[in-house]
């Protein structure tokens, strides 16, 4: 049983050191699992939706379920599709641990800010607020963007 718990504990420390090497580099994927709108049920995504942030850019590829109170000009942008080259990108240490991470893109005006708020695990929830629809919020996990060959 001891060797069990020593086990699991290098386990989580190891883990612990990739995530926080992750949000210091600020290069990694917040890959999206369940979508939860202020109003309605909470949604399991299926597809590979997910949030890319690197040092040069900000790549969103969310759903988005919730009102809107203001239409779309092009109809085929439902989600929260985009892509911002200037953001400003914020991470501060949490009390007990982990990290909350602000990004609030400037030259994407639909979206006012983004926080993640990433355990020490690699957990992590991202709130996402807008300026025509109502808050949007989604579970998943941390992990390093894929290598392109």
């Amino acid at each position: 049983m001891l060797f069990l718990s020593i086990g699991l504990s290098a386990a989580v420390q190891a883990q612990s050191k990739d995530t926080k090497a992750l949000v210091e580099s600020q290069n990694y994927v917040f890959k999206a699992q369940t979508a939860m709108p202020l109003s309605g049920r909470v949604r399991h995504l299926t597809a590979d939706y997910d949030l890319k942030i690197s040092k040069d850019v900000v790549v969103s590829y969310l759903p988005y379920y919730g009102r809107a109170y203001v239409a779309p000009m092009d109809p085929t942008k439902n989600g929260l599709d985009f892509s911002s080259k200037d953001f400003k990108y914020t991470a501060t240490p949490g009390k007990k641990d982990g990290w909350t991470v602000t990004i609030k893109p400037t030259d994407y005006k639909d979206v006012q800010q983004m926080t993640l708020h990433i355990s020490s695990s690699g957990y992590a929830t991202l709130q996402v607020m807008s300026t025509n629809r109502q808050a949007i919020s989604f579970n998943g996990v941390i992990a390093a963007p894929q290598k392109k060959n």
